[in-house]
């Protein structure tokens, strides 16, 4: 039995060879240190696991969720709320706010409810697959907009063909990015939204890392800007990262609401929503003490700068990044025959350290790695000594 064409187009995933390799070193009793995948390894906070386990409790909640239920309308109002005090953007929480099973599900429900096969997919690259991923598995095409060091990894959409341009649908943006720690200021966004203007084109903007920030810096929302709802401008938010809870699936889509009501539309075909237990969770991670975002924040730069630090010390230079949990590090120049896979395939296979390839995120992450920041700074010193040893044997 054969699986469909468009199947047959999504580029190998690395991750899972990474998975491979991992289970490899382990079975030959090697202590794996994992910064491959952005899975945050510190507890989601104890009060919205407490209202978890209470919630699950209640029969009610046990049965499907409804879109317009007490519950999905309180975690609507709450996220709009939070909206409010994250980034002073208001929003009706009826119309411009749409919970999703984790931002992930909502990013590649997003292509399938707008793209025909004639219609384009904007995609800077290197990027979070699943933007690009997403766009294949709807049957649209594809077109990587190539961002790097010489452009502090933006995207120039105003070098675009009039012929692209004329074929795009969606264009989506990440910032602070993953894989590459890029920021961007709101004047990126302005420029992005004038530009955006006239054309039939949706604005997607993928803010998952917003909270993960350093040294003052404060990402911006594309929603921030004047007039991006009455444009087609949309906005992807998750509780994965800043509430350290990536296995819960849950996040959100806000802004233009023509957009959402379609994407609601699209995904009442596939799923019946959000167990009721988990939204009543998120609400209280929403409204509740922010401290516990500050704290993760702090530990997560802690581990920046120990392993930043250390990477350069060793004689591995990487720049320090004001967001995420990542590092992004171009391979050393003694390794530049090798690819991103085999380099990160040797980490493995001497070190016990897996990373991501950087072609993991498309052709143009191609000659990085990328490392997560999610073990504790005593492995990470392990992780350090391990590369030192790689680097010197290799000298």
């Amino acid at each position: 039995m054969q699986e469909a064409n468009r199947m047959k187009r999504l580029p190998l995933y690395l991750f899972t060879i990474m998975d491979e390799l991992k289970s490899k070193a382990k079975a030959r009793g090697v202590d794996v240190i994992d910064l491959g995948m952005g899975n945050p390894d510190l507890p989601s906070p104890p009060h919205v696991v407490e209202e978890l386990c209470r919630a699950a409790r209640a029969v009610e909640n046990q049965r499907y969720s409804r879109p317009h239920g007490d519950v999905e309308e309180k975690f609507r109002e709450a996220i709009a709320s939070w909206y409010e005090q994250r980034f002073n953007v208001s929003l009706d929480p009826k119309t411009e706010v749409l919970p999703l099973i984790g931002s992930k599900e909502g990013i590649a429900h997003l292509s399938l409810a707008f793209l025909n096969n004639d219609d384009i997919g904007l995609v800077p690259n290197p990027a979070y697959p699943v933007h690009e991923n997403g766009v294949i598995m709807a049957g649209g095409i594809l077109y990587n907009v190539p961002i790097g060091p010489e452009n502090n990894f933006k995207p120039n959409f105003k070098a675009l063909s009039k012929e692209v341009v004329r074929m795009a649908k969606i264009l989506f943006v990440s910032y602070p990015h993953n894989p590459t720690t890029a920021c961007v200021d709101l004047d990126f966004y302005k420029e992005l939204v004038d530009w955006g203007k006239g054309k039939e084109l949706i604005l997607c903007s993928d803010l998952a890392y917003s909270d993960i920030v350093f040294d003052g810096y404060k990402a911006p929302s594309l929603l921030q800007v004047k007039g991006a709802r009455q444009g087609y401008c949309i906005e992807f938010h998750t509780c994965s990262k800043s509430y350290n809870m990536a296995g819960w699936r849950v996040g959100w889509v806000v802004g233009n609401a023509q957009i959402l009501r379609s994407l609601e539309k699209t995904k009442s075909y596939i799923d019946f929503g959000i167990f009721r237990a988990v939204q009543m969770a998120a609400i209280k991670a929403l409204t509740g003490p922010q401290d516990y975002v500050k704290d993760l924040v702090e530990i997560y730069r802690k581990r920046r700068d120990l392993f930043v630090k250390g990477l350069n010390d060793i004689g591995w230079k990487v720049p320090l990044p004001k967001a995420t949990f990542y590092i992004w590090a171009h391979i050393p120049p003694k390794f530049s025959a090798l690819t991103s896979l085999e380099f990160a395939q040797l980490l493995v296979d001497e070190a016990g350290l897996v990373t991501a390839p950087g072609t993991g995120f498309g052709e143009y992450g191609e000659g990085y790695v990328r490392f997560a920041l999610v073990e504790p700074e005593p492995r990470l010193k392990i992780a350090l000594e391990r590369i030192q040893k790689i680097l010197e044997i290799n000298s």
